[in-house]
C-alpha cells in the first residue's frame, strides 16, 4: 500500500507541471531583460466566471502539493512571473474510488474526472507526464478556436498506418475512427462536456457526462486494457461529432518511428511535441527519445539555446541513426531549431 501511494504521488507531482517546465525552460530561458515587460500567462485565466485554467493532473496530498509548489517557486523570477498556478486535490466518486485509482495506472484515470473536479473551468490543455513540448504550448491551445458548435474535445490519432495499428488490430470494444485515438494529448471544452448528453450503447438516451462513466466502466472493464483512453474511444466512437483530430505531430510517440517513419505531417513540419511513452526517456530502446529528454534536462536557464541545447542534442541524435526512430533524427530538432531561432531574432531586436 505504501508503494502505491508513493507511485501515485509521484504521478500525480510529475503530470501537474511537466507541460509548464519544458514550455518556459525551452522557450524562455533569455527572455530576462524583458522582467518588466507585460506578463504572459502560460494557459489563459480569465479574471472572473468560467475561466481557462492551469491544465495537467492534481497532487493527491499535502506532501504532493508542497513538493510541486517548491518546485515552481525554485524557478529564476523572470520564468515565474509569467504565469499562474493552482493545485487541486485528487477526487474520485466516494463509492468507486479503489476501482478508478487502479484503472491502468495509478491516477491515469483522473483525467476523466477533470470537468467535474474544474467546475469553474472552461477549457484545458492535458497532456500527460511524459510529454515534452518542442515549440510554445500557446499553439496546441489556438485548436480550442477551431472547434465548431458541436465539438468538445481534441485528440491526435492512435496510429496513422491501420497496418501496424492496435485498436484496429486487438480493441475488444468499440473505438474511434480507423485506428482510434490517444489521450496523451487532448483538448477539453468542460463547459460543453458538462452541458452534453452524450450518445452510447447502454441507453436509449444521452447521459451526462458524470452519469455515463461507471456504466462505461461496468460494461466494458473485462475488455479494455488501455483503461481510460479506452473509454475515451468509446465514448467517442458513438459521439464522433464531438472530437477534432489534430495531426500527430501534435503527440508524436516511438509508435511513429519504431517501425518506420509513419507520420506525414512531422515529415513536412517536424515534430511539434514529443510523447515519450514506453518508457523511453529512461531506457536505452529509443535512443532519439531519450537524447531529447536529457537534452532539455541538461539545459540551464538563461544560457545561449544554441549551443547549450540545440548543438549538443543535434550531437547526440546522430548517434542513434541505428535505429528507425533515430534515422529520423531532423524531426526532433526542426520545429525546435525555429523557436531557438525566433527567441535569438527577438533577443536582438530588444
Amino acid at each position: 500500500m505504501r508503494r502505491y501511494m508513493r507511485a501515485l504521488m509521484l504521478c500525480m507531482v510529475f503530470a501537474v507541471f511537466s507541460g509548464l517546465y519544458v514550455y518556459s525552460r525551452l522557450f524562455y530561458s533569455d527572455v530576462s531583460a524583458r522582467r518588466n515587460g507585460a506578463k504572459k500567462t502560460l494557459i489563459p485565466l480569465r479574471a472572473s466566471g468560467a475561466r481557462r485554467g492551469v491544465t495537467d493532473k492534481n497532487a493527491h496530498s499535502k506532501t504532493s502539493a508542497f513538493i510541486s509548489v517548491f518546485q515552481l517557486e525554485s524557478w529564476p523570477g523572470f520564468i515565474r512571473y509569467r504565469f499562474s498556478y493552482r493545485v487541486y486535490s485528487i477526487r474520485f466518486p466516494n463509492e468507486n474510488a479503489a476501482e478508478w485509482k487502479k484503472l491502468f495506472k495509478p491516477c491515469a484515470s483522473q483525467r476523466l474526472f477533470l470537468p467535474l473536479i474544474l467546475e469553474d473551468v472552461d477549457s484545458i490543455v492535458y497532456v500527460d507526464s511524459d510529454i515534452l513540448f518542442l515549440q510554445p504550448v500557446d499553439l496546441l491551445w489556438r485548436f480550442l478556436s477551431d472547434f465548431n458548435s458541436s465539438q468538445l474535445a481534441a485528440m491526435a490519432p492512435e496510429h496513422e498506418e491501420p497496418r501496424i495499428a492496435w485498436y484496429n488490430r486487438f480493441a475488444r470494444h468499440p473505438f474511434y475512427g480507423r485506428t482510434g485515438i490517444n489521450s496523451g494529448v487532448m483538448l477539453m471544452n468542460l463547459t460543453r462536456m458538462r452541458s452534453m448528453f452524450f450518445k452510447n450503447d447502454m441507453t436509449s438516451v444521452g447521459l451526462r457526462w458524470e452519469e455515463l462513466l461507471m456504466p462505461l466502466l461496468q460494461k466494458y472493464k473485462l475488455n479494455i486494457t488501455w483503461g481510460d483512453q479506452d473509454l475515451l474511444n468509446i465514448i467517442f466512437h458513438y459521439n464522433p461529432e464531438s472530437l477534432l483530430e489534430f495531426s500527430c505531430q501534435w503527440n508524436y510517440r516511438p509508435d511513429h518511428c519504431i517501425y518506420g517513419s509513419n507520420c506525414a505531417s512531422a515529415e513536412e513540419d517536424g515534430i511539434y511535441i514529443l510523447h515519450g511513452n514506453r518508457g523511453v526517456y529512461h531506457d536505452y530502446k529509443q535512443p532519439a527519445f531519450r537524447a531529447v529528454y536529457e537534452a532539455i534536462k541538461k539545459y540551464t536557464f538563461g544560457t545561449d539555446p544554441v549551443t547549450s541545447l540545440l548543438e549538443p542534442l543535434e550531437e547526440e541524435l546522430l548517434k542513434t541513426t541505428h535505429t528507425y526512430c533515430g534515422k529520423s533524427h531532423t524531426l526532433f530538432t526542426k520545429r525546435l531549431g525555429n523557436s531557438v531561432a525566433k527567441i535569438n531574432r527577438k533577443t536582438r531586436e530588444w
